[in-house]
């Protein structure tokens, strides 16, 4: 049908239009999503760029609300990780050298994230503990998990809880807080998703790890504030010792 432009038919221009911008937006957004984590690092030369298309973008200057500013894409130190191949051909699995608790690699790596606590819209820490903010209390109808030992995955007994640490964005509970079983000054920070609250034996159970290995835990710089790399260090140290706090973890189950 025409529409009133002699020969020109607007109907078919305007769709060749939309697909042209669809198109055009599909590009745009996937090479932007590559000012993260761009270019892929090749095991078979350092002098390979893995980028694949479109190319990463030109380095752009973001502000962020806290006044600081981050360049993406930029140049990021070459990490040298504790690990070797499992086998001698490209593309083989590493395994973790030494003490794979502390390896940071596998379940147990983490984000090289900024080492500032995370805040709320008004700028005030999302992550406290409750002795900070007199306003939190734990529901009445609620577990509260203070006073309760802390015990590992070989039930021996680690600490105490001593304080709840809440996400006043959510809010909720984000991490335990426990006294080290005979140490006086030495607090243990425990994500809340690795614990497992036993009622009738008033214990807090952590299976992810042995009572020994809580002696690694990484330790916070401030005592009422946690950075967001320090949030990363700890839930890779746990998520770690899922796979890697005995041997037999790392096995097949067949």
């Amino acid at each position: 049908m025409s529409s009133g432009l002699g020969n020109i038919d607007l109907a078919e221009i305007l769709f060749t239009l939309f697909w042209v911008f669809f198109i055009g937006l599909v590009l745009y957004l996937h090479r932007e999503s590559k000012r993260e984590g761009y270019p892929l690092v090749s095991d078979r030369s350092p002098h390979i760029t893995v980028q694949g298309f479109p190319a990463i973008p030109k380095p752009k200057t973001y502000r962020l609300e806290s006044g600081r500013t981050v360049m993406a894409p930029r140049e990021q130190p070459e990490e040298d990780p504790a690990v070797e191949p499992a086998a001698p051909y490209p593309g083989a699995p590493f395994d973790p050298v030494g003490d794979p608790m502390l390896a940071a690699v596998g379940p147990g790596s983490y984000a090289n994230r900024p080492d500032i606590p995370e805040v709320t819209l008004d700028g005030k820490p999302r992550i406290v503990p409750m002795r900070t903010d007199t306003s939190l209390v734990v529901d009445r109808r609620g577990v509260d998990p203070r006073g309760m030992e802390l015990v590992g995955a070989d039930d021996e007994t680690v600490g105490t809880i001593t304080d709840l640490w809440i996400d006043l964005a959510e809010p909720q509970i984000y991490f335990l807080e426990a006294t080290a079983k005979g140490e006086v000054g030495r607090s243990i920070i425990i994500p809340f998703g690795f614990a497992e609250i036993d009622k009738r034996a008033n214990k807090i159970r952590v299976n992810a790890l042995y009572a020994k290995q809580f002696d690694d835990v990484p330790q916070l710089a401030s005592p009422d504030s946690i950075t967001l790399l320090e949030e990363d260090k700890i839930m890779g140290y746990f998520g770690g010792g899922l796979m890697y706090a005995d041997d037999t973890r790392a096995e097949p189950y067949l």
